[in-house]
C-alpha cells in the first residue's frame, strides 16, 4: 500500500527562490507532486501565499496573481492560505561597500 503525502507550499520561497527570472512560473502542483513523490499517494496540497503590493515599476502584478490563483483554485486537492506580507523600507550597504541604497524589504513575524 502506497504512503500518503500531504504537501505544504510556501509561495514566497518558492517564487524568490526558484522561479524569479526563469519561465516557469505556472506550475501545477499537483503534477508536480506526482513527479516528485511517484511512489505516494498525494493527499491535501497547501498552497501558502499572500496578495502581492503591485510596484510603479510593474503595475500588472497583483493581476498576474489572481489569474494564477484562479488556476490553482481547479485542482481538487489543493487549497490556499492566504496571508499578509508586510515589508519596510530600510537603507542597506551596497555588497561593493560604497554607499548605501533604499531598498523594500519583508517582515518577517516572529
Amino acid at each position: 500500500m502506497p504512503l500518503r503525502a500531504n504537501v505544504y507550499v510556501d509561495g514566497f520561497n518558492l517564487y524568490y527562490g526558484c522561479l524569479k527570472g526563469t519561465k516557469y512560473k505556472w506550475l501545477n502542483f499537483s503534477k508536480l507532486c506526482q513527479l516528485l513523490l511517484p511512489t505516494n499517494t498525494i493527499g491535501n496540497i497547501r498552497y501558502f501565499t499572500a496578495p502581492v503590493v503591485p510596484r510603479a515599476s510593474d503595475p500588472q502584478q497583483g493581476q498576474r496573481q489572481q489569474t494564477y490563483l484562479r488556476a490553482l483554485k481547479t485542482i481538487p486537492n489543493l487549497s490556499i492560505i492566504e496571508g499578509h506580507f508586510s515589508v519596510k523600507n530600510v537603507w542597506m550597504m551596497k555588497a561593493d561597500g560604497s554607499g548605501t541604497v533604499r531598498v523594500i524589504k519583508p517582515i518577517f513575524p516572529r
